[in-house]
């Protein structure tokens, strides 16, 4: 009997580990292109811009890192966006 519920144990842990797996974001600057606009402009960002932020933060350092996008991602007009999106920058 022991073994069984050891085995039993270790599917689960084996399929949480797998939805976790799953579930990751795939760090892609263009998924924020519907954010050009309300970043280069005093436009408000839209609900598609939003979800994508919320959707891209775990990505936020990453793309700050890269010397080619910081010069988009960390600027005011970004940090507005970010913040009305309701999603806070990060500090990286």
């Amino acid at each position: 009997m022991k073994p069984s519920y050891i085995a039993l144990c270790a599917v689960v842990v084996l399929l949480l580990a797998e939805a976790h797996v799953s579930m990751a974001v795939t760090c892609s600057p263009t998924q924020l292109s519907s954010c050009v606009s309300a970043i280069t402009s005093s436009s408000p960002p839209s609900q598609l811009c939003c979800s994508k932020i919320k959707e891209q933060k775990p990505c936020l350092c990453q793309y700050l890192r890269n010397p080619t996008l910081k010069k988009f991602i960390n600027t005011r007009n970004a940090r507005k966006v970010a913040t009305t999106c309701g999603t806070p920058f990060p500090k990286c």
